[in-house]
């Protein structure tokens, strides 16, 4: 039984919410950022990050208290303002090439602690101590995390008639992406999602591991304050067709002290091995590999002699770790070793082209995308992905709304 409730949201006025809201800060080349912060006097980039010129010489302390009062200088100018009523939210994000949408609510913490909400990725202690304690100085959250429902009917239903419906924003981004927001206020449509969704047996997390597990350590720090919000933490629930799941390929720096030849002699004890030459090739199904070396396009066919009935030995992303990373490149720690680096798949595979290229790095793989019910099963089995298995969309309009703690 899932358990969610409505929150009284601090969201921006209608007349600035295009320009108040930002994509995720990471996604900002350092260039970008100081002219999106230098151009618009409104972008949510200024709160979350303050003083962004000096930002490398100040304590993250000093950082969190300045992100703290930065917030609160845009509520008292009016940009940002509270509701009167908590409520749920439709979101609806609409891409070049495709369309989500999900609710916004909050989801418990006692559900997270029980399972209910599925976790499939490991998580960095540092990372989530860091953001538990920007959470607590700061007060205030603005990043959902993302968890899928399995697919309602009545819920899509709700959804489509509840898009006919006046938007409280409709707006577009200089991504190219259209957002359109619904408040969910009338006690009649949040007694009948809460109770839709107490029929669902177990939620998942997509995206937002680290901001979860955060939310929990902040609970169990400061549960004794009496304070309410920390009892639940803000998610956008999606239906589990409604996302999108890339790959993340790899690029590694050197081949471990072999030869060309000698790499590939050894990959051929685990593949089938296929020049493609300059064709620029990628997986069409899973145990399918790409390998781009030496100017070359590789087809990597993994050769499963005997069936693992191990739902992990059977991802494609431990696949490549166990019979290659590891063993031929001695890649052993993925999240820290510096030879190693990601590429989303979302990006063209020239990337990797030219990258490898370009001399830096020696060689990259390709990878075919997991699917919903690998992360499920996985997560039902209480496992871990591998670091960087998936790139998961749709991604969270920063600023957009605000879950006060």
């Amino acid at each position: 039984m899932s358990k969610i409730i409505p929150f009284k949201a601090v969201r921006p006025t209608s007349d600035k919410v295009a320009l108040v809201t930002c994509r995720n800060y990471d996604d900002y080349s350092p260039t970008e950022l100081a002219s999106w912060l230098d151009f618009n006097p409104y972008s949510f980039l200024h709160v979350i990050n303050p003083a962004y010129v000096h930002a490398q010489k100040i304590t993250l302390d000093k950082r969190f208290k300045g992100v703290a009062h930065k917030y609160q200088d845009f509520k008292n100018d009016g940009i940002f303002v509270q509701d009167e009523k908590a409520s749920f939210f439709l979101y609806e994000i609409q891409t070049k090439t495709q369309s989500f949408t999900g609710i916004v609510a909050g989801t418990s913490i006692e559900d997270y602690k029980n399972n209910v909400i599925k976790k499939h990725e490991d998580t960095l202690q540092y990372r989530v101590e860091l953001f538990k304690d920007y959470l607590h100085q700061t007060a205030f959250n603005t990043e959902p995390v993302l968890i899928t429902y399995p697919d309602n009917a009545a819920v899509d239903s709700w959804i489509m008639e509840k898009k006919k419906e006046q938007p409280i924003y409709n707006f577009s981004t200089t991504n190219k992406e259209k957002h359109t927001l619904w408040k969910v206020d009338t006690d009649t449509e949040i007694n009948w999602l809460q109770n839709k969704f107490t029929e669902i047996p177990e939620l998942y997390i997509a995206d937002g591991h680290h901001r979860s597990a955060s939310a929990e350590l902040l609970y169990e720090q400061d549960k004794n304050l009496g304070n309410e919000n920390l009892n639940y933490f803000m998610s956008f629930l999606i239906a589990e067709s409604n996302v999108k799941i890339y790959e993340y390929n790899r690029i590694i720096r050197d081949l471990n002290g072999c030869t060309k030849d000698d790499f590939i002699l050894k990959l051929s004890e685990h593949f089938i091995i296929k020049s493609k030459e300059q064709e620029l090739w990628k997986p069409q199904s899973k145990f399918e590999f790409g390998m781009y070396l030496d100017g070359n396009f590789y087809a990597l066919f993994y050769k499963r002699e005997t069936k693992n009935p191990s739902i992990l030995a059977n991802l494609d992303a431990q696949i490549l770790y166990d019979t290659v990373l590891l063993p031929l490149l001695g890649i052993e720690d993925l999240r820290n070793d510096e030879r190693i680096e990601y590429i989303p798949g979302k990006q063209s595979i020239l990337t990797i082209k030219e990258l490898v290229d370009e001399g830096e790095f020696e060689v990259g793989f390709m990878l075919y995308p997991s699917d919903i019910s690998e992360i499920k099963a996985l997560a039902d089995n209480q496992l871990i992905m591998p670091p960087k298995s998936t790139y998961i969309e749709p991604k969270f309009r920063s600023g957009l709304m605000v879950y006060e703690l």
